[in-house]
């Protein structure tokens, strides 16, 4: 899945030489295969078909909702996990192309990956929800830093503030503080109003949010479909983005399908493309010699870190492997 998100992320222009990669003589393609409506199909068409195939008969039970605040027992099996979010998701948050959805996936990951129980998870395991929410805030907040200390956006959300702040001639970075104390110190106030705003307009309107699992399935799934349809177009108004949500769509299915999981395809095509361009801009800089990136103590270490996850996760696989071909073997013998 990994290597297929790559794949995709070299579609379009060539950031280094400005030749058409893989377009296929569609200039759709010019700028690459679109985000949006790529997680939309993924995730969204996705479960929409794979529900459609499951006939099930369930009836909404009508109890009074209570307990909106988590308990002691929720805070107790949570707290570690939304520690682990919140950190996971600052420093991605940071990093240019790192964002909300990659720092969701990773801290899911990682909290099926150090939890004691693994099989709980997508069956209500409060970790599970603790921790991509807690990655999800951090990342969105983190990802000003680099906006405003640096003129740097570090993902498409930020570019568009990047591009709404020059347009009123405000121009981010190590002088934005000094120049423009009322926008500097206003988006930081707004971060704080906007999380009490959430906790105002969503817990009282709990029960409305609720009353939405009593829609019949027939009339629930086709207004899905138009919201997953009305977000790919809206992003470009470009119809051809509706090709590839429904295309995406049926390719996620048949993942699903398969035992696939999606996740990997996400993170591999928003990295792919800065993996890409940061890669052959080193080697322009080192003349070829890919000794550039061990040179440096931060790369050689974080190369070395790579590395170490890499073959502890295929020693992982092997042995579960090997443990399954053995038991195979005793039960035919």
């Amino acid at each position: 899945m990994g290597c297929i998100g790559l794949m995709l992320s070299y579609v379009g222009t060539d950031m280094v030489t400005g030749y058409r990669r893989f377009t296929f003589g569609m200039t759709d393609l010019l700028d690459g295969v679109s985000i949006i409506p790529m997680i939309v199909g993924l995730f969204g068409i996705t479960e929409v078909l794979e529900n459609l195939e499951t006939t099930i008969r369930a009836r909404v039970s009508n109890v009074e909702i209570k307990g909106i605040l988590p308990s002691m027992k929720d805070w107790a099996n949570s707290i570690w996990a939304i520690i682990r979010g919140t950190v996971v998701g600052f420093f991605l948050g940071i990093l240019p192309g790192g964002g909300t959805v990659i720092s969701s996936f990773v801290s899911y990951a990682i909290e099926r990956r150090v939890s004691k129980h693994p099989e709980r998870f997508g069956k209500g395991a409060i970790e599970g929800v603790a921790a991509p929410e807690s990655a999800n805030n951090a990342a969105s907040t983190s990802g000003f830093i680099p906006l405003m200390t640096l003129g740097i956006p570090a993902n498409a959300t930020m570019a568009m503030l990047f591009a709404g702040l020059l347009i009123h001639n405000i121009t981010p970075g190590p002088m934005l503080i000094k120049d423009h104390p009322d926008v500097f110190w206003g988006l930081i106030a707004s971060m704080y109003i906007g999380n009490i705003m959430l906790l105002l307009l969503n817990l009282p309107l709990i029960r409305m949010w609720v009353a939405v699992t009593k829609v019949p399935f027939r009339l629930l799934f086709p207004v899905i479909m138009l919201i997953c349809a009305v977000g790919a177009y809206s992003g470009n108004n470009s119809l051809f983005d509706l090709w590839v949500m429904i295309i995406f769509g049926g390719v996620g299915y048949m993942l699903k399908k398969s035992d696939f999981e999606p996740a990997p395809l996400v993170l591999a095509f928003v990295l792919g493309s800065k993996m890409d361009q940061s890669l052959r801009q080193s080697l322009m800089i080192s003349n070829g010699s890919f000794s550039i990136f061990v040179v440096r103590p931060i790369s050689a270490v974080c190369l070395g870190i790579a590395a170490f996850l890499l073959i502890t996760a295929s020693m992982k696989y092997t042995k579960k492997r090997r443990a399954k071909i053995v038991q195979e073997v005793q039960e035919k013998s």
